[in-house]
């Protein structure tokens, strides 16, 4: 027993020592029995690297801080701003990087800025031009039979427009399109003041939808000769796509009317039917000012009020809005020209004549659409004119060119259009023979035939 308490009494005086020193060597009553302590195992290396982490980013927060409170307190020194300078050093890298990639590489040149201006008044232009555009009212008889066998004619009214450009001691004359007179029993020209005066007509050129007519200065009142204006004429071959385009002419009818656009294309080939049903090219400026009709022969003038073209065809299709068609101005002008002095400018041979067809205009006697170039590597055939039709009396048609050929040469020299088969026949009479080459298109144009072909005279076409 006693024992037993002399040996716990002191392993208790024991616990107090190490424990509890601080109640003087005795035991402490109220100090919990210490856990046994856990086996510590051996993790040397990955104290090391727990450490070294530590280690490394104390030293990077102490570091960043000392260097971003220097740079601070140099850039108070100093007037400056260390971020923006690095911001700065990255960007200028970067751009370096930038030039070094492309270095090697051709630089595409910016857009540069446009001085242009909105088309918003024109009044003034208007006002200085109207003057000189008229509207031409035509009246075409036409001869019907009924039902009953028994023949008859009746009126049919029509309405275009004319620009004033040319006068002289006896006559003022007036360019407008062949489709807007072509057949017409009688001509009437209303001018800028709505005087009427009865109009001639004085010659024509349906392959370029041209023709001018002509009034009488005794028909004209005093007060209608003070207000009307000839027309300036400007020059189509110096515009531009996307310069500002003014059209007036007599839309509807109704009388003079203004529209406004730009200039949206130019040397497109448009085709219009002639009056003995061939198919004509011509290379016109296109426009999205507004155009209807009535204003076949109008004027599209410029933002000078220069006449840059005669308007003549609208484009009409169902899903198409704001493509107008004009004949440009410098190639009109020559045509003009001849048919003031009484001559027209072409037929199909080249040949320029007085009013119509004379009888020693020479015909191939075939109706063509011009194969451009695009067209060619389209439809896999060769430039040159396509036959639409052959006039059965004709020499075409006795030397065995057939629809569908394509005629590429005439005596040798190389056509790619209706207007340079027309040159080639320059100075050709009825009777007379040219060699013409023609790619046949029963061989699907790989087989080219030169045909002798004796000229026909109008007669041979009816």
């Amino acid at each position: 027993m006693s024992d037993y308490f002399n040996n716990d009494y002191q392993n208790n005086n024991n616990y107090g020592n190490n424990y509890g020193s601080q109640y003087s060597g005795g035991s402490n009553p109220y100090e919990k029995e210490p856990k046994a302590p856990r086996e510590k195992k051996d993790n040397t290396l990955g104290k090391k690297f727990v450490k070294a982490i530590a280690l490394g980013l104390t030293f990077g927060l102490v570091a960043g801080a000392g260097f971003e409170g220097a740079g601070y307190l140099t850039g108070k020194a100093l007037g400056t701003d260390t971020k923006k300078e690095i911001s700065l050093e990255k960007e200028l890298a970067e751009s370096n990087k930038e030039n070094k990639q492309t270095a090697s590489s051709k630089e595409i040149e910016s857009t540069a800025v446009s001085t242009a201006t909105a088309i918003d008044d024109v009044s003034e232009l208007a006002e200085n031009v109207m003057p000189s555009i008229v509207a031409v009212t035509t009246v075409t008889v036409t001869e019907y039979r009924s039902f009953f066998g028994q023949y008859g004619t009746y009126e049919t009214p029509g309405a275009g427009s004319g620009v004033i450009i040319d006068e002289d001691d006896d006559y003022v004359y007036i360019a407008t399109n062949n489709h807007v007179v072509s057949g017409a029993s009688s001509l009437t020209i209303t001018f800028s003041d709505d005087a009427a005066v009865a109009a001639e007509l004085l010659g024509t050129d349906p392959s370029t939808d041209l023709a001018v007519v002509k009034v009488k200065k005794s028909d004209i009142s005093d007060s209608t000769m003070e207000t009307i204006k000839v027309a300036t004429l400007g020059d189509s071959d110096n515009i531009k796509v996307g310069s500002g385009a003014v059209v007036i002419g007599n839309a509807l009818g109704y009388g003079q009317s203004v529209t406004t656009g730009v200039i949206s294309a130019l040397n497109r080939e448009v085709q219009l039917e002639g009056d003995d049903g061939q198919i004509i090219t011509n290379k016109l400026i296109q426009t999205e000012a507004a155009i209807n009709p009535g204003n076949s022969g109008g004027a599209l003038l410029n933002m000078k009020g220069e006449v840059i073209g005669i308007v003549s065809a609208k484009y009409a299709a169902t899903k198409v809005e704001g493509m107008g068609y004009a004949i440009p101005i410098t190639q009109a002008k020559e045509v003009i020209a001849l048919l003031m002095n009484g001559e027209t400018a072409k037929n199909e041979n080249g040949t320029q004549q007085s009013g119509a067809a004379s009888e020693n205009t020479a015909y191939l006697g075939i109706s063509g659409v011009d194969v451009t170039q695009a067209y060619a590597l389209q439809y896999n055939m060769p430039t040159g004119v396509y036959v639409a039709s052959v006039y059965s009396e004709s020499g075409a048609y006795k030397a065995g060119v057939q629809r569908g050929d394509v005629i590429t040469a005439v005596d040798g020299k190389d056509v790619s259009s209706m207007d340079e088969l027309k040159s080639a026949l320059v100075g050709k009479n009825p009777g007379d023979s040219v060699k013409v080459s023609v790619c046949i298109a029963t061989s699907g144009y790989q087989t080219t035939y030169v045909y002798d072909v004796v000229l026909s005279s109008k007669d041979d076409l009816k």
